[in-house]
């Protein structure tokens, strides 16, 4: 996923500094972690549909505002980090699909390409955002994991081995719950398409 990441234990270590109130340690933090962070959006913006409001910088400033704005968060580690990263850039992005629907009744919906993680059929899966939240959500209610797993490796970018540390599982498990989320979510956005009978 990231093309030069940092150690996980310097990550860890500036962390825990910053949770604490270090703010050169939150410095260092944001130094090590932005490309990390805006490659991630940036993957998730280039499946969007062209002319989306928000770039890659946008959402890094956005998700880092709301993830180091405020009090210091408890991070456990460096994969918890790109645990909560990912979580906070899909409120971020639903956030948006919102208020965009909100603006443009009866428009164009924002679209995102579920091809952009492995097993997806870009064919036919080419689903709007707040679609998938909504069918995220109630497979969330049935198996919060596999939810996490999808959420992790969707929004979140991270590669099966991330999302097992970030989980605390092991690999067998997070693709036992990618295959079974995925199947999931492909029927219920696949029937949510379907004419009514």
């Amino acid at each position: 996923m990231h093309s030069t990441p940092q150690p996980s234990r310097e990550i860890t270590l500036w962390l825990a500094d910053w949770g604490q109130g270090d703010a050169q340690a939150g410095e260092r933090l944001a130094d090590a972690v932005y490309a990390e962070l805006r490659q991630m959006a940036a993957r998730f913006l280039n499946n969007e549909r062209a002319g989306h409001t928000l770039d890659p910088n946008a959402l890094v400033h956005e998700l880092w505002m709301r993830l180091m704005g405020g009090d210091p968060v408890a991070f456990q580690n460096r994969a918890h980090f790109w645990a909560i990263a990912a979580q906070t850039m899909r409120r971020i992005l639903i956030d948006h699909a919102r208020g965009r629907a909100r603006n443009k009744r009866g428009g164009p919906q924002q679209q995102v390409s579920l091809s952009a993680v492995d097993g997806w059929n870009p064919a036919v899966y080419d689903e709007d955002l707040l679609d998938l939240d909504q069918a995220l959500s109630k497979l969330a209610a049935a198996d919060p994991r596999a939810a996490r797993v999808v959420e992790l490796r969707f929004f979140g970018g991270l590669q099966e081995e991330e999302v097992a540390e970030a989980l605390g599982v092991s690999l067998i498990t997070v693709k036992r719950d990618w295959k079974v989320a995925r199947a999931w979510l492909m029927n219920r956005l696949a029937s949510a398409k379907r004419p009514p009978a």
